[in-house]
């Protein structure tokens, strides 16, 4: 399943940048969003997907990923470094964001007239590599006003450069796929508090008895099951990596009452939550 996914800081910024260090089990999972990402890797190796296409990538190798292409860099835990984490660099910024800048700044409208935006993901070549590897490094070092000055000389690279190679195509998605990420997408933003059938099917365009039997049958459970399977598969995560109480846990992932939290997690699980987290630190 696909995760659909929200950069940060879209009302102030006209783009995304980050210089990313990260231990390799915390970086993002498959997802998409509706942007370009341009991704550098500076530590780390792995399989890259995009769009239906699955390939090793190296330290140095740059990619672009077309907005709304299914993507995940899952890295080689071996290759981190001496801490297990990996690096990279990353901007990601939306088409709206290249379509204004070339009718606004004759300059570069002159350089992207005749471009043909790619609809595959694209892996630079050593040439194109290491100048944009080159420039986002230097955005590091600049404020705001810089990097936008940087973004304006990177775009054409971007989008005229020769040496690349095609690296995956989109992947077609069938009409129950898409409702199923609207189903997990909703589920994502509103289980911390009550989720009403009513509102679920509602959302997805079914009546509550049609969706309770579409949704058993492609995922084979009720989806009650399903928002206690996410529960607490979140509360895991964040037993394993917050400080943060049992029950304060509990009431995060939406349980109003912290000895049916202990009792659920108890009985899917297998340990209670506390024994969980002692077992894995």
């Amino acid at each position: 399943m696909a995760i659909p996914y929200e950069l940060p800081e879209a009302e102030n910024h006209s783009f995304f940048f980050i210089d990313q260090r990260v231990d390799t089990r915390l970086e993002a999972k498959l997802h998409r969003h509706d942007a370009w990402e341009l991704y550098c890797v500076l530590q780390g190796n792995g399989t890259r997907m995009a769009g239906d296409t699955l390939l090793p990538f190296v330290e140095g190798d740059v990619a672009l990923i077309p907005p709304s292409m299914h993507h995940h860099w899952d890295y080689n835990p071996a290759s981190a470094d001496e801490e297990g984490c990996i690096r990279y660099l990353m901007v990601a910024f939306s088409h709206s964001f290249v379509e204004h800048c070339i009718a606004v700044f004759p300059e570069l409208r002159n350089r992207l007239a005749d471009v043909i935006f790619p609809a595959e993901a694209l892996k630079f070549g050593a040439e194109s590599s290491r100048t944009i590897r080159n420039a986002l490094s230097a955005m590091n070092g600049m404020d705001e006003l810089g990097r936008l000055c940087a973004m304006f000389r990177l775009l054409p690279v971007i989008f005229t450069a020769k040496d690349y190679t095609l690296v995956g195509k989109p992947v077609r998605i069938e009409r129950e796929v898409r409702r199923m990420q609207q189903v997990s997408a909703y589920v994502m933003a509103h289980y911390v508090h009550p989720i009403s059938l009513d509102d679920m099917a509602s959302e997805v365009g079914m009546n509550r008895s049609a969706f309770c039997s579409w949704f058993k049958r492609c995922k084979g459970m009720t989806f009650s099951q399903f928002v206690t399977q996410y529960r607490l598969n979140t509360a895991c995560e964040l037993l394993k990596y917050s400080q943060k109480s049992v029950s304060e846990i509990g009431y995060l992932v939406g349980f109003s009452d912290v000895p049916h939290f202990v009792r659920v997690f108890t009985k899917e699980k297998g340990v209670s939550p506390g024994r969980y987290r002692k077992e894995y630190l």
